[in-house]
């Protein structure tokens, strides 16, 4: 039998990354009986189908975590953020969720979900340093 050797690799290939959220998706569905994982993703193209704000996250067991949330800088401050951010708070609430997780930078937007309703759980100082990370949430109604 061949000996477990560790490979470090700076560019895992997408399969092997899925492979890893596979393997925890089935021990979180068995451990907790909560089998109903499904994904959610919101984009916005423009004319050319350049992808230019889009939303993703991960609904299970009565939860929405945003995973990715982004807007071009030159479509900032018109509001998409907020639709798409509303489109995917209803998306939730229409598949059985009543809270929205997500994680922001200090630098990153904390004022723009604040003024949305969202409340800070946690506080994760000097990560990364010289910053905090920010475990937000949401109650839907």
């Amino acid at each position: 039998m061949r000996a477990c050797e560790l490979v470090i690799n700076t560019e895992p290939a997408p399969h092997d990354v899925q492979y890893l959220e596979d393997r925890l998706d089935e021990f979180n569905s068995a451990t907790t009986g909560l089998a109903n994982g499904a994904w959610l993703s919101i984009f916005v193209r423009d004319a050319d189908e350049r992808i230019v704000a889009g939303i993703c996250g991960a609904l299970w067991g009565g939860c929405l975590e945003v995973r990715q949330f982004w807007v071009e800088e030159t479509q900032r401050g018109q509001g998409l953020g907020t639709r798409l951010l509303l489109a995917a708070e209803r998306e939730a609430l229409a598949r059985g969720c009543s809270q929205v997780l997500l994680a922001t930078f200090s630098f990153q937007a904390p004022d723009f979900y604040a003024r949305r309703g969202f409340d800070v759980v946690t506080v994760i100082d000097d990560y990364p340093r010289g910053h905090a990370n920010l475990l937000l949430r949401k109650w839907l109604s």
